[in-house]
């Protein structure tokens, strides 16, 4: 009985195509901090993705920048130069010796970069305004980027992909999500441009779109099989200008025309509520989806750690759900589902066995030190 229950999760997916991953279960892209400083990947990280690597269906990796000037991360990995590809190779040989699909997401981390990471110490956005940090107070204050630097990362971006390619992966995910450059350029906030690249709505698009239509041109140009291409953003900013339901709305509308493989929702929690921009008081997803209309399959991803969480998920009309977080508490997620044995599914990290669950040091510290972020026994 439970085993017909839960069965729509463990059903094959085929996108568009003709791509097809062996359940409908996704790993969501998570930091780990566990890369060397030279943006090639550790042994540690390639274990840390194996664990996870032997049940979903795909895996979408960490950010990798796809530029000098976009490294967000300490312990990030990179795909900015053509020697980080035997790098690249071994983590997408890593996860697909698991039997999972293995997608790069590429990214800028904008005028959010630490200074200490970049080789001049200078943050860079869309315009020179600062982030708003959590609990008051202001981020670095950055750099507009030049016309010419604006097309200089939007190559880069193509570049990246082709890296991928030649690497092994199976796609990327273009990261437009959790304030970062891609979301810099679109948001009222951090664009205040009055040139071709921000000015008005449909000109703040004019920077994701340029992406990933560069993007797909290196697929067309170098992958010689299927090779997915999706992209991931973040519907609402709390900021005063921010991007609303309404602005998501239209960027939806031009995403979904583009010929991308999917659209992944960042969400923290999968039924979370509009904040403005909307009259429909039904949760982000349901009016995503509406707006989608089935022209291309949607993730959806937000603290689903249980199957029966997944399952009304997947429920929602979702194509796919991911599962960040989950995967790291329970490693096994999928594997318990598949075997029936989905009760003993772990929902809380246990503090006594970081060896098992094979989580790097640096993010082993960070979860225990980050109250809220992951369920902790105790």
């Amino acid at each position: 009985m439970s085993e017909n229950l839960y069965k729509p999760l463990l059903q094959s997916f085929e996108f568009n195509n003709g791509f097809t991953l062996k359940n409908s279960v996704v790993m969501a892209p998570m930091t780990n901090f566990a890369s060397h400083e030279d943006g090639t990947v550790s042994a540690e990280e390639e274990a840390y993705y194996i664990r996870r690597s032997q049940g979903v269906g795909m895996v979408i990796t960490a950010c990798v920048y796809v530029s000098k000037s976009g490294k967000g991360f300490p312990g990030e990995f990179g795909a900015d130069t053509d020697q980080l590809i035997p790098s690249l190779r071994k983590l997408a040989d890593a996860i697909k010796g698991q039997g999972a699909k293995a997608v790069l997401q590429i990214f800028h981390g904008g005028r959010q970069c630490p200074p200490e990471l970049l080789p001049d110490g200078q943050p860079v956005s869309a315009s020179a305004v600062a982030a708003e940090l959590p609990g008051g107070g202001n981020g670095p204050v950055p750099r507009a980027l030049t016309d010419e630097e604006i097309v200089g990362i939007i190559s880069d971006f193509g570049e990246a992909t082709r890296r991928a390619i030649e690497a092994g992966f199976d796609g990327v995910e273009i990261h437009g999500a959790n304030t970062y450059l891609l979301q810099q350029f679109f948001s009222p906030h951090s664009n205040t441009r009055e040139d071709r690249w921000g000015g008005s709505l449909e000109k703040r698009l004019t920077f994701p779109l340029a992406v990933v239509e560069a993007v797909k041109r290196a697929v067309a140009e170098h992958a010689k099989s299927p090779f997915l291409v999706g992209y991931r953003f973040s519907p609402e900013e709390p900021e005063t200008p921010g991007i609303t339901m309404a602005e998501t709305f239209t960027l939806i509308d031009a995403l979904k025309d583009t010929g991308l493989d999917y659209l992944h929702v960042s969400l923290q929690e999968f039924w979370s509520l509009p904040r403005r921009g909307t009259e429909d008081p039904r949760p982000r997803i349901e009016q995503i989806l509406d707006r989608v209309a089935g022209k291309v399959p949607v993730i959806g991803v937000g603290s689903l750690y249980s199957a029966d969480d997944a399952l009304k998920a997947l429920q929602s009309g979702v194509s796919l759900v991911a599962l960040g977080r989950p995967l790291l508490v329970e490693p096994d997620w999928v594997q318990k589902v598949a075997e029936g044995q989905q009760g003993d599914i772990a929902t809380e990290i246990n503090p006594a066995e970081q060896a098992d669950l094979v989580i790097p040091d640096y993010l082993w510290t960070a979860i225990l030190n980050t109250p809220g972020w992951v369920p902790v026994k105790g």
